[in-house]
């Protein structure tokens, strides 16, 4: 649905799908992989996976699980968890942003113009509430933005309609398992107050979301 709402596949691209090795990357792996299969559009794509410093245990499951679903992966590794790990100032901040510029300059570097990340609708409404919270502004997760670092490069999320409900139902369905975070610092987030606080007000706010014209809030302006 979002994938046709806002054209995000155009003739001719070259999309890296970019695979943590979660549940919901690796679903959206497997329906870009389907999308092409049957759609009018011919693209390409390139299933990319970024070792940020995984151990063995974890690799050989995004492995694995590539192999079970037939995703044919290219694997590239990086530093990343050993800088964030030992940063005490916004560690998990300095991951992302470290993360995405890994994998903008790799897909670039495969000449990839678009990269494709796995967040989901229930991501969306998180993001939007966080910065009610924590940034008082209204700032949202766009379903496609035109990066301003990496110029002729765009973002697209082609999950941004799912809901997180109907993601673990196919885990469960096929009987799946999936790496978590991965981070020293997410292992035990779920016995984190503040964690549970969020979670709460997103399911609340995914079960009876506000009246809003969604469509003009997403499209914020701003740098990938």
């Amino acid at each position: 649905m979002a994938v046709k709402h806002y054209e995000l596949v155009q003739e001719g691209d070259k999309i890296a799908v970019c695979i943590s090795g979660g549940k919901d990357s690796m679903l959206m792996a497997k329906l870009m992989q389907e999308l092409q299969k049957h759609s009018d559009v011919p693209f390409e794509l390139v299933f990319l996976v970024m070792d940020p410093g995984y151990n063995e245990i974890n690799r050989q499951k995004i492995e694995s699980n590539a192999e079970l679903l037939h995703i044919p992966v290219t694997i590239f590794e990086s530093n990343i968890f050993s800088v964030a790990n030992n940063t005490e100032k916004n560690p998990c901040y300095l991951c992302a942003r470290m993360r995405r510029g890994h994998l903008y300059s790799k897909a670039k570097e495969l000449g990839c113009n678009k990269i494709a990340l796995g967040h989901h609708f229930n991501d969306v409404i998180e993001t939007t509430v966080m910065s009610m919270f924590y940034g008082s502004q209204m700032q949202a997760m766009p379903p496609k933005l035109h990066s301003t670092s990496f110029p002729g490069m765009t973002l697209i999320r082609p999950m941004y309609c799912i809901r997180e409900e109907d993601i673990l139902a196919w885990k469960r369905y096929n009987d799946l398992e999936f790496i978590q975070c991965a981070c020293r610092f997410t292992e035990n987030c779920t016995m984190i107050p503040a964690c549970a606080e969020l979670h709460f007000v997103r399911d609340t706010t995914v079960k009876n979301p506000p009246q809003l014209t969604l469509k003009g809030i997403f499209y914020a302006t701003g740098g990938a």
